[in-house]
């Protein structure tokens, strides 16, 4: 008995030891992860945390009570004293737990929203489309490539404008993920044709090109462009066929379609010269003139231009705004403004469409691609 009387304190004593080693460790840890947390977890949970925190580090409330009137001192005066003589070990255990279910709902919260927000419509690879707060949000997503639109994104696009068109989303935003909205037409398109392969090539191109159009047209709910950097090609000219196009101060407009021996697509044809006069589309689709975010906006093509620091934050609480609005209302009001073109714009896409077939069998068009990848090799 006496052996057994003097080897039970002793493993006690081991045991507490190792506690207090562990829960002064969790302690330290514990005021790590609060200085992390991105959320305010509110005035009385500050309080419980101010309170085991003093515990923790000097014991039982030793201070004098302080003045009635002083309402903050006194608010953490009594959250302190109120834990009484609750020992340094048990408000430092205490302290951890809370700062871990602090840390546990906030990692929660930002996965739900995260799920929300990257919702990641499944099925896309060359885009990221979510649906948050009654938009579908369509984002190019090749930012190494500078968003250049390959075939494969084509088809996700068209894929991703039904999807939007037929969800329960209000309007639908399309723009670019990193520096660029989209360089365009990705080059690579067309290379890697052999001579035999070419006629196909180009009516294929054709066909995807005409669908991909078509469902700008067709497009039942407000579209909305974000224009975040430089827009080259398709993405400018189908700006027309957007109801909104919101650009950064740093954005660019340029459809170098001579350069390339080619011509216009988008149904840039017919709706620049309305938007913005015969003489500034000539400029623009003839001779290759690249437009500031705000001579685009001058112009017409654009509609508001933003200052860049400030421009994600604006356009999309205005956007939200807008989502808020009576789904319906705005689709038959959008309906009303478009669909008295809808056969001319269809009638203008297959005609363009055309006439690109035709250039990307010339060989002009093939001798200014070669031309323009030769010197970009030499860059």
């Amino acid at each position: 008995r006496p052996t057994q009387a003097v080897c039970i304190p002793a493993i006690h004593l081991h045991v507490t030891a190792a506690t207090m080693q562990v829960s002064q460790k969790d302690f330290q840890k514990a005021q790590e992860q609060l200085k992390l947390l991105k959320k305010d977890p509110g005035n009385e949970i500050k309080l419980k945390l101010y309170a085991l925190f003093k515990q923790a580090t000097e014991g039982p409330c030793n201070v004098p009570k302080p003045g009635m009137l002083d309402f903050v001192k006194k608010a953490k005066w009594d959250a302190w004293n109120s834990l009484g003589s609750l020992s340094q070990d048990n408000a430092r255990q205490k302290y951890a737990e809370l700062v871990s279910s602090l840390v546990s709902a906030e990692s929660a919260s930002q996965k739900k929203d995260a799920s929300a927000e990257e919702g990641r419509h499944d099925g896309y690879e060359t885009l990221i489309v979510t649906t948050k707060n009654n938009i579908t949000k369509i984002m190019f997503n090749r930012p190494d490539r500078k968003n250049a639109i390959n075939h494969q994104m084509y088809r996700e696009i068209i894929k991703a404008l039904e999807e939007a068109g037929k969800s329960d989303s209000t309007i639908a935003v399309i723009t670019g993920n990193g520096d660029y909205y989209s360089s365009g037409n990705d080059l690579s398109n067309f290379t890697n044709v052999q001579p035999d392969e070419m006629e196909k090539m180009a009516k294929d191109g054709a066909v995807l090109l005409k669908d991909f159009v078509g469902h700008f047209i067709d497009f039942p709910k407000p579209l909305i462009a974000v224009v975040n950097g430089p827009a080259i090609g398709i993405c400018v000219t189908v700006l027309g066929l957007c109801d909104l196009v919101y650009a950064s101060d740093r954005a660019t407009f340029h459809s170098p379609f001579s350069h390339l021996g080619q011509s216009p697509e988008g149904c840039s044809s017919y709706l620049f010269p309305k938007i913005m006069g015969l003489a500034k589309a000539s400029e623009m689709l003839l001779f290759n003139k690249k437009l500031t975010a705000a001579e685009a906006c001058a112009q017409g093509l654009v509609t508001e231009v933003f200052p860049d620091s400030s421009f994600q934050k604006e356009v999309w609480a205005r956007l939200e705004a807008y989502a808020s609005l009576p789904k319906n209302s705005l689709a038959v009001s959008k309906q009303l403004l478009r669909s008295m073109e809808k056969e001319k714009l269809h009638a203008v896409n297959s005609r363009e469409c055309e006439v690109l077939t035709e250039r990307w069998l010339s060989d002009e068009c093939v001798n200014a691609i070669v031309s323009f990848f030769q010197k970009k090799s030499k860059l």
